[in-house]
Parts: C-alpha cells; structure tokens; sequence
C-alpha cells in the first residue's frame, strides 16, 4: 500500500474515494462535507477518529461493513487499488495542488489554518473533467 496506514493516508484516501465517486455516478459516499485543512482535505468524523494515531501507524481494529453494494465495494478496491501504492505525503502534494482543496481555501494563506468545506460540486465537476 506505498507505505503503513496512517491517519493522513486514510483521510486522501476516503477523499478521492468520495472525489471519484461523485464524479463516476453524481452521488456521494458520505453526507459529511470534507474540509480544506492544512495538510489537505478532511472527513472531520474520520479525523476525529483516528487523530490519535497522528504519524504511527493506525492499530485500532477497523472492521469492514458487512455488506457493501456492489458498485461501491468495487468503486472503493479501484481506488485502494490505484491510489494505495501512493505514499501519504505523495497523496497530500496531490491534494494540495488540485481545484477543489485550491478553491476551498481561496484567500486563506498556505501555512494557515482553515476548516472551509470543499463542495461536492466541485469535486465532482473537477474530476469529472479529468476521467
């Protein structure tokens, strides 16, 4: 998987997998907005969670669901499988530099804190652009 599993790849990796869901079939995986945080986007309930692993290693037991439709189940093994040889901070330079997290955050300086919301809008329309 490009290297452990972190809190700060599960966060880009939940994050384009609700970016490329969008942008595939017009629907969201999750409710919850992600945020344009300082070190890219952001599921805050998945933030909150996993917060206290910080740079380790996340060891709390995640269980999968026990059913998932397919399309998602399918949906989500693309994206692990496409963006899970990508190491965290790889994924964060990825984030940092696209439309949606730019948007966000427009006229928050670079090195300051933020929790703007990135709009499903805009990551479906950004990445449905690059399909």
């Amino acid at each position: 998987m490009g290297d452990v599993p972190t809190d700060l790849k599960l966060r880009k990796l939940l994050y384009y997998a609700q970016a490329w869901y969008l942008a595939r079939f017009g629907t969201p995986i999750f409710a919850e907005d992600f945020e344009a945080r300082l070190h890219g986007p952001v599921l805050p309930s998945q933030y909150r969670r996993f917060k206290s692993s910080e740079w380790r290693p996340i060891q709390d037991e995640i269980r999968p669901p026990r059913a998932l439709p397919a399309k998602l189940a399918k949906h989500l093994h693309a994206i692990v499988t496409t963006f899970g040889t990508e190491t965290a901070g790889s994924l964060e330079l990825m984030t940092l530099q696209e439309a949606p997290w730019l948007r966000a955050r427009r006229g928050v300086p670079r090195t300051t804190p933020s929790r703007a919301t990135i709009s499903k809008e805009s990551m479906r329309d950004y990445y449905r652009h690059t399909i």
